[in-house]
């Protein structure tokens, strides 16, 4: 079972599918599959060779999952894990189906007996603590099992292995704690990408761009295509986070102002937007005139699901804690894409997927009773570095690369990884300036250099 037709998820149902991995579902709960790549119009997703737009790279990702033989649902909500054992319908959810996934067509249709409330939450035997690194033999009654809503109704749903490929999304202004009115006219880029590219609806006539990232520039794009002015993109940071000729011929070839070292400090008008007040971080303020006001960036992972299945989070991401092979602290639980980073590139989430379809393979191969990794050693990061994924490290299971973000600029910064005081790999990116918001990658190398009992492995950036 998949959950979510992101790029993660659709390359995952794929690989399974037609590796003969049995039934392969994938659960969407938007009426479309592809994730945000629906509403990206621009290009620069597939490959070099052949770029494509966001909704041809979904189209193409979909129509390879559903050819491999994963059967896409779409308008399918995941509400909650179920219990492991017995799969029943849920309390107060009449005729509900009970179905498995990756046993072949659906069964035991109406259960009865009623789901124990909070069932499904617990962290299972072996995983999810602070102990040791080896595997941790456990059952087949621990399966998992969710609890969904769609065009049959409810249903609850057996898996032999789940993939939570449910992305990220983009903070609103409220969860910014930005202070002013409550008009019409503020939006998320994915919000306004969904106005203007799905629906075509009208999003104002001057707009105030949050943030100069490379989403930021999506955003200004897309308001340019519905037609209406950039007034300025503002950033809290002393300059924009991407390459310095894109933002060169922003500012000067489309007359776009940039705001560095400038925060919105409060939303003005009533009924409809009329202005954003800013402030320099010299203590400089003004007022710009908008109807329109556009916040990107500031992903976090869309973790619900996570959270509700108690799968171990980590505190640098925000997302289920992984091994290098994207076994998350849950039995039979795995998870790739941006539900682990907010957020990386769709050819990243793509790897990703390939990747946990691999390990679920492997997993599913092993048949029934087989052990699944203990909690592993922690991987964690020294600031100026803000999180790093995967962020748990297990002896049999290496990643292809680590993903890492900073909190500051970075000119020509080193990567030290280093267990205890014990050196173990020295890194250069090249090239030179690592930036806010912009990926930063780690080889993993020195994977089987890490004492088992060594304790924590911490990742340090020096210049």
């Amino acid at each position: 079972m998949v959950v979510g037709a992101g790029p993660a998820g659709l390359v995952a149902a794929a690989r399974l599918a037609s590796s003969g991995a049995g039934r392969v579902e994938v659960l969407e709960r938007e009426q479309e599959a592809g994730g945000v790549l629906r509403h990206c119009a621009h290009g620069g997703f597939g490959s070099r060779s052949r770029p494509r737009t966001g909704p041809e790279y979904a189209h193409l990702l979909a129509e390879a999952a559903a050819r491999a033989g994963a059967v896409i649902r779409t308008g399918v909500t995941v509400l909650d894990w179920g219990a492991s054992s017995g799969a029943m319908a849920s309390p107060g959810l009449p005729a509900a189906r009970v179905s498995e996934a990756g046993r072949g067509t659906p069964d035991h249709g109406g259960a009865s007996a009623a789901v124990p409330p909070g069932a499904g939450r617990g962290v299972p035997e072996g995983v999810g603590g602070a102990g040791g690194i080896g595997l941790h033999t456990v059952g087949p009654e621990r399966e998992p099992v969710l609890r969904v809503v769609g065009p049959r109704g409810h249903e609850t749903i057996a898996a032999r292995a789940v993939v939570l490929a449910t992305g990220a999304r983009e903070r609103p202004r409220t969860a910014r704690l930005v202070p002013g009115t409550r008009p019409a006219g503020v939006y998320t880029t994915g919000e306004l990408q969904q106005a203007v590219h799905l629906f075509g609806q009208h999003i104002g006539t001057r707009a105030v761009v949050v943030g100069a990232e490379n989403v930021s520039y999506a955003a200004a794009d897309t308001v340019r295509a519905a037609g209406a002015e950039v007034v300025a993109l503002v950033t809290e940071q002393p300059r924009a986070q991407v390459p310095l000729c894109r933002a060169q011929s922003v500012r000067l070839g489309r007359g776009i102002a940039l705001l560095t070292d400038t925060t919105v400090t409060e939303l003005l008008g009533h009924g409809r937007l009329s202005g954003v007040r800013v402030r320099h971080r010299d203590g400089r303020a003004t007022v710009l005139a908008c109807d329109t006001v556009v916040f990107t960036g500031d992903f976090i992972p869309d973790h619900e699901l996570a959270r509700r299945g108690a799968l171990v989070l980590d505190a640098g991401t925000r997302g289920p804690a992984v091994n290098g092979s994207l076994h998350t602290s849950r039995y039979g639980v795995f998870a790739a894409g941006n539900v682990l980073h907010a957020v990386e590139p769709a050819a990243t989430a793509a790897r990703e997927g390939a990747r946990a379809a691999g390990a679920v393979l492997d997993f599913l191969g092993t048949g029934a009773g087989a052990g699944w990794p203990g909690p592993g050693l922690a991987l964690t990061v020294e600031a100026p570095l803000r999180w790093i994924a995967p962020n748990r490290i297990s002896p049999a299971n290496r990643p292809e690369q680590y993903v890492l973000r900073t909190e500051v600029t970075l000119r020509r910064p080193a990567l030290y990884v280093r267990q205890g005081g014990r050196l173990l790999h020295r890194e250069r990116r090249v090239p030179g300036t690592a930036l806010p918001h912009r990926t930063l990658t780690l080889g993993a190398g020195w994977h089987d250099r890490v004492d088992p009992e060594g304790g924590q492995v911490r990742v340090s950036a020096e210049a």
